[in-house]
């Protein structure tokens, strides 16, 4: 599987001297089987560009897996090229949780007054797959969807092909103080021995303080996970709005600290637009 980042920023896209390292947009991230299939986790406004490149390619067949529609992962699927072109057949999966249907919340944003062009009359051939956490496959890739600590839920996933694993996790609260929350070990294990783990890791620990039970985790907490879950990379992801360059970097080196301190070999990095890696 090759994995490559188009958007990893939370909350809200940004722009400017301090946010080029990372970039600003927010979550997309692309994944290209063995097979060939082309697999898209989340469609924030990073989805923009990845649209682009997709535009001059031949493939036409996409997946789309959301992981839950706060704005700022669907925010960029108005403006997704391929979305409005015949040659193009569209899957896209997400679990609906309290709503009625995955396509009928996307209909909600995408629709007058909010938008000129109606999601039920996009050119493209768009099917619409509502999932929980039930195992699935596209082409050779296994999907499992995992419920994540969230307010109004979410799904995080692992894609596994030819004894590799990749699993995204953002949006996920670790320290679990949300209502029916898992706990630590349940990620732990579903976690086991990834060879590529990309976690939510919007606050540093003073801020986690101030905003529990908002969905997102403190980086060491993304760290603790990778180390006790075996994993052999660990991406930090949903980096914050505010956060520049420089502070990211500041995270990177206290994040392979606590690694080192705990004699353990994982890899670690903040994951920015344009990151790209094959497992």
């Amino acid at each position: 599987m090759r994995i490559r980042c188009w958007g990893s920023r939370g909350a809200i896209p940004v722009s400017g001297p301090d946010f080029i390292k990372y970039g600003g947009d927010t979550a997309c991230v692309e994944v290209r089987s063995g097979g060939g299939d082309i697999i898209i986790l989340d469609a924030g406004s990073g989805i923009r560009n990845l649209g682009v490149k997709l535009m001059r390619e031949k493939i036409r067949k996409i997946n789309i897996l959301f992981t839950h529609l706060h704005l700022d992962h669907i925010m960029g699927f108005p403006f997704f090229g391929p979305v409005y072109s015949r040659e193009f057949s569209i899957s896209i999966y997400g679990c609906p949780f309290k709503i009625s249907s995955f396509e009928s919340a996307l209909h909600g944003m995408m629709r007058s007054p909010y938008f000129p062009v109606d999601l039920k009359n996009l050119p493209a051939r768009v099917r619409y797959k509502d999932i929980m956490a039930k195992s699935f496959r596209i082409g050779s890739v296994k999907v499992t969807p995992v419920y994540l600590n969230h307010p109004n839920g979410g799904l995080g996933y692992r894609l596994e092909e030819k004894g590799k694993a990749f699993v995204l996790l953002t949006d996920n609260e670790l320290g679990y103080d949300l209502s029916g929350s898992q706990p630590f070990e349940y990620y732990v294990d579903f976690c086991k021995d990834a060879d590529l783990l990309i976690h939510d890791a919007e606050f540093n620990r003073e801020e986690y303080r101030k905003f529990k039970a908002w969905g997102h985790s403190a980086y060491t907490d993304a760290v603790e996970l990778g180390i006790r879950a075996g994993v052999k990379r660990l991406g930090l992801f949903h980096i914050n709005s505010y956060r520049t360059d420089r502070q990211v970097e500041s995270i990177v080196r206290d994040s392979k600290r606590i690694i080192k301190k705990n004699n353990c070999g994982m890899d670690c990095f903040a994951v920015g637009n344009q990151f790209e890696i094959t497992i």
